[in-house]
């Protein structure tokens, strides 16, 4: 039946292995895929639009792993996660993230029932830099609340809005934390230098994260800020240690993307940093 799906394996209630008409063998996950189904039953194509199918090998060799070990309602809840932020972004997410979100929220919820909590050391950040991410993690955290009477906390919020991320940019979940923590990083440097505690929630405090957020892209990108030597001449001489501290934070940027960074960075870092730092630093 070239319409439909049959059923090679029933992993559990919401895990199947089947025979697709264009992919040969898949996994699909769906909310009561499983019930009641065996071997050589088929499930109708028009169902699938409510349910994920993984088609990658390596993805799926991996999810088959994970499933039986992993609580069911885990994975019915996940899958509505998903299905929300699929239609609250209008993004096609990268089909890692089942195996992803699996992974880490199986592991969060055993870690919290052996209380063990795992501090997050860039949350601040990551709610600041991923706003959309951050709000469709807490909705995530809060069905899980809700419907398996844990609650994970905020930090597991970060943790999972970096997994989002990764899921909408198709960038390595490596990579997006590898952003969130040398943002972290380059703040921490800031208020060292300028032995100034910058308020979490000033608009000061967010105008720094952006650029900094920009700036990272940009060299990521390769792409060349404008030169503006007269004013990179200025800024050397009215605020030298500004200027000081925003060529160590490009040269720690340089160091982790390894890539080049052009001169002009550090001029529009030095005011940047005039906006943040304490009166009788500027």
């Amino acid at each position: 039946m070239s319409n439909s799906l049959q059923v090679a394996k029933v992993l559990n209630n919401n895990v199947i292995i089947a025979k697709h008409p264009q992919h040969d063998e898949v996994v699909v996950i769906g909310k009561g895929i499983g019930f009641n189904m065996k071997s050589n039953d088929f499930v109708p194509l028009e169902s699938v639009e409510k349910l994920f199918i993984l088609k990658d090998q390596k993805e799926q060799e991996q999810y088959k792993q994970l499933v039986p070990h992993v609580d069911e309602k885990l994975i019915e809840v996940i899958g509505e996660v998903i299905t929300y932020i699929s239609r609250k972004t209008q993004t096609e997410l990268n089909e890692h993230i089942h195996i992803a979100l699996t992974d880490h929220l199986s592991f969060a919820l055993k870690r919290a029932q052996q209380d063990l909590a795992i501090h997050n050391p860039f949350l601040f950040e990551t709610k600041e830099i991923y706003t959309v991410e951050y709000e469709l993690a807490q909705y995530a955290i809060d069905l899980i609340h809700r419907k398996m009477g844990v609650d994970l906390g905020e930090d597991e919020v970060g943790f999972v809005a970096l997994h989002i991320n990764s899921a909408m940019t198709n960038r390595h979940i490596s990579e997006v934390r590898g952003q969130a923590e040398l943002i972290a990083d380059l703040v921490r440097i800031v208020e060292e230098e300028l032995q100034f505690t910058i308020l979490r929630n000033s608009l000061d405090y967010s105008r720094l994260l952006t650029h900094l957020r920009f700036a990272i892209e940009r060299v990521r990108r390769g792409e060349r800020v404008g030169e503006i030597h007269m004013l990179d001449t200025l800024l050397q001489q009215e605020y030298p240690s500004l200027y000081q501290i925003a060529r160590k934070l490009t040269q720690v940027m340089q160091q982790r993307l390894n890539k080049t960074i052009y001169p002009a960075e550090v001029s529009y870092l030095t005011m940047h940093l005039h906006r943040v730092a304490p009166p009788h630093i500027r």
